[in-house]
């Protein structure tokens, strides 16, 4: 046959399983840059301080992991009008040095995760401290809170671990601000109250039923305790169940899914919290794992075993003395990371 001229090049097609590869490619690598950009861009978010040390006699670490969580009445963030709004009234009260409005301790293991409420007016011993200004204070015995007040969290850990024989590895702590930020957040958290609550000096204005709490709502409901006939005992209940059900809404598919939803979330999340130097952004992602934990079969909500709840003490006032032989079986628990002790739920 003839020279019918030079043929015209072949046209390579890709075939459909080579353009699936391709956009899978394509996708891992838009997602792990994505994934990438977000655990910088949220690690920066994270507030450290250097509130754990080492000291003489310190407890050795235990086996799983503990953390304490800290609610304090810190109003950093919030305006005037915000203060009035929310009912958090002002630091004027106690002189304005900061108090723990909750104190729980968050013990992880291979028994399931159980979260300890430390009521804040435990009567203990705490340890010999250095205040701001150099002055040396010796060892005396109040309400827990005040370790709080006198030295801030390094002085709380401190008396807790000693109190407890527990180590702490890890600490967060929230304010006020922060936490309605959190709950506003994650669009709410839903919550089925079994009884209303109406208080005005917590602001908690609550029908019974399920329903979806903003952050002011939350605020008041975990920090109402006039209402309630249960007084601080039922307050730190609520504030257990509160924290599980928001561990369960940050890590809902809903918000990890949806970027637009999941970058707000983490900005407002992990900028109300202060952690301890050391504590990364893949601590915090387990602590929520473990948070959520607590609401399933193998958690346990507890309270430290009470002998007396009005334990009065001449210039310290009405104080909550521990039940000795019962807060020692749980302690033994936590740091042995073994079955915890059968007590009634409180």
């Amino acid at each position: 046959g003839g020279d019918g001229g030079p043929r015209p090049p072949k046209v390579r097609r890709f075939s459909w399983p080579k353009r699936v590869l391709a956009g899978a490619v394509v996708l891992v690598l838009l997602v792990g840059g994505y994934g990438t950009w977000l655990y910088f861009h949220a690690s920066g978010d994270i507030q450290h301080e250097n509130v754990i040390s080492d000291y003489p006699g310190r407890p050795p670490e235990g086996k799983g992991t503990n953390w304490l969580l800290v609610g304090s009445d810190s109003r950093e963030g919030l305006t005037q009008d915000q203060q009035d709004q929310l009912h958090t009234g002002t630091g004027a009260v106690t002189g304005d040095t900061s108090r723990t409005d909750s104190m729980m301790i968050l013990h992880s293991g291979s028994n399931g995760t159980s979260l300890i409420s430390l009521p804040r007016d435990s009567y203990v011993t705490i340890p010999a401290w250095t205040d701001s200004k150099g002055n040396q204070h010796k060892e005396s015995k109040n309400k827990l809170n005040a370790a709080y007040a006198f030295g801030d969290a390094p002085l709380l850990i401190k008396t807790i671990e000693i109190t407890t024989g527990v180590h702490i590895d890890h600490f967060a702590e929230v304010g006020f601000g922060g936490f309605v930020k959190v709950t506003d957040a994650v669009g709410g958290v839903h919550m089925c109250l079994t009884q209303g609550l109406h208080d005005q000096l917590s602001g908690a204005d609550l029908n019974p039923g399920c329903q979806t709490l903003n952050g002011a709502q939350a605020l008041a409901y975990v920090r109402d305790r006039y209402s309630d006939p249960l007084g601080d005992i039922g307050r730190m209940q609520r504030q257990r169940t509160f924290l599980a059900a928001l561990a369960h809404q940050v890590s809902s598919m809903g918000v990890i899914l949806n970027p637009f939803k999941l970058v707000p979330v983490l900005d407002n999340s992990l900028a109300a919290f202060k952690v301890s130097d050391g504590t990364s952004l893949g601590d915090l992602y387990d602590m929520f794992q473990s948070m959520k934990g607590v609401s399933g079969g193998s958690g346990h909500t507890i309270v430290v075993p009470i002998a007396n709840e009005d334990y009065n003490v001449p210039g310290v006032g009405s104080s909550i003395l521990w039940d000795k032989t019962k807060a020692a079986q749980l302690w033994s628990a936590v740091i042995n990371d073994t079955t915890m002790p059968a007590f009634p739920a409180t």
